[in-house]
């Protein structure tokens, strides 16, 4: 799947090493002298790696691991032939409950000259052998800036070209992490076309002769000004859709939306055709994520299966970028977001300017905000920006879930020192706010 082999897997082991570019270059700030010289950054290398470690991963996900569970696998290009029939290589098979999990892929916008154009997307990024002097990037999302932070590490110039005045303001996205998190990628070298978009793209060289490919971009801004950019990669991560075409679901009557995905209900199956599930990038609606594809497999086992009943509107999902300080968001993340949705609350935020554990790691930049309903403890939502905010975002997570209140989490005992004792400084916060005045 998408994940193993040109998604969360590829792009961690990337980050990996661009962090270790990083703490390289900061390393007299920990008493590690280098000699003197130019830091050198071996491309090549950090691909072989990259494809190591996801072989050593793939196992798990291959067909043999599935066939060792006792499932008969077959391997070809399955079309629904009938509500309860679906045909692989000419062979048909008969199912009482069949799940869709055919994934997305990316979106491909129609601007001039790209379609022709040797662009790259997460599919093919991970194939590249030779480092390319010029990235420019349409998009600002997760792909994006992930990627964008790891070449800018690596040696690449790298541009970002989004529509947007701010990052994550099309979704209410936490204004103050958006400008940390923009002057971080800018002091790592990346730069940002705000406000932009790309009108046209030409072709100067295919990728030919063990040579990379060089392409012409132009970008239009909103302030009137047009500029022209040469870059060996242009990495399009402007969103996905879903892979529902040709599978054959109107023979199943199923019901689904070109580029949004397959319409459930609260249980996962088909709203059309109950005796078909759907889990992961191709449903409608749902979070795109690894971790929401898995546990809409989990959800699929128990109430097709066992005979549960778990829900999809029961589901707490976290989303974590990974750059450096990572970003992590669960529920309304916002105060920006909350009143989009017309929703009063309160905002506590403990900041890691003071944290013990991030001075001594000599990375204090970052936060925690903790959003409960106005007058309440209740948490519906956070962001996270820290170095390990993905591991930090999963308490909140869970209280989330569990209906444990912010109080709860300011009187639970957080290990010392740990930056995740930002996330009880939000609770701390709580408690406090509702002291006895002691006149």
């Amino acid at each position: 799947g998408d994940c193993l082999n040109v998604g969360c897997v590829p792009s961690k082991a990337l980050i990996r090493s661009a962090r270790a570019i990083q703490e390289v270059k900061r390393a007299s700030q920990f008493g590690v002298v280098l000699p003197q010289g130019e830091l050198q950054v071996d491309f090549s290398v950090i691909m072989s790696r990259l494809r190591e470690l996801r072989a050593k991963i793939a196992p798990a996900d291959g067909h043999d691991g599935t066939a060792g569970t006792g499932a008969h696998v077959f391997q070809g290009r399955g079309k629904f032939t009938g509500k309860n029939t679906v045909e692989v290589n000419g062979v048909t098979l008969n199912f009482r409950n069949c799940v869709v999990a055919t994934g997305g892929r990316p979106m491909i916008p129609d601007i001039p000259g790209l379609k022709e154009a040797p662009f790259s997307t997460n599919e093919v990024l991970f194939n590249l052998e030779q480092l390319p002097p010029r990235m420019l990037i349409l998009g600002a999302g997760v792909i994006a800036l992930e990627m964008a932070q790891c070449f800018a590490a690596f040696g690449s110039s790298v541009t970002v070209v989004q529509r947007s005045a701010r990052l994550f303001q099309s979704k209410g996205g936490d204004e103050e992490a958006a400008q940390l998190l923009q002057s971080v990628l800018e002091e790592d070298g990346v730069h940002f076309l705000s406000n932009a978009k790309i009108s046209k793209v030409v072709t100067k060289r295919s990728a030919v002769d063990g040579q990379l490919p060089l392409m012409e971009v132009t970008v239009e801004q909103t302030t009137g000004e047009t500029t022209v950019h040469e870059c060996e990669c242009l990495l399009v991560a402007a969103g996905r859709v879903a892979n529902v075409e040709n599978l054959g679901l109107e023979a199943a009557g199923v019901e689904y939306e070109v580029g949004r995905g397959i319409k459930v209900n609260d249980l996962s199956q088909s709203t059309t055709n109950p005796d078909v599930y759907a889990v992961g990038d191709c449903v409608s609606g749902v979070p795109r994520l690894t971790h929401m594809s898995g546990e809409m497999a989990k959800q699929v086992v128990q109430n097709s299966i066992f005979g549960d009943d778990w829900k999809l509107s029961d589901f707490v999902v976290p989303a974590v970028m990974y750059t450096e300080p990572e970003m992590a968001t669960v529920g309304i993340a916002s105060k920006e977001e909350a009143e989009r949705k017309g929703l009063k609350v309160d905002v506590y935020r403990a900041g890691l300017e003071h944290n013990d554990r991030a001075i001594l790691e000599s990375d204090n930049r970052g936060f925690c905000k903790i959003i409960c309903e106005e007058g309440s403890d209740k948490i519906i939502g956070s962001t996270i920006v820290a170095t390990r905010a993905g591991e930090m975002i999963n308490e909140v997570s869970l209280a989330i879930k569990y209906n444990i209140g912010l109080k709860g989490i300011g009187r639970n005992i957080h290990s010392y020192p740990t930056t995740g004792e930002a996330v009880m400084g939000c609770g701390i916060q709580f408690i406090n706010s509702h002291w006895d005045r002691l006149d």
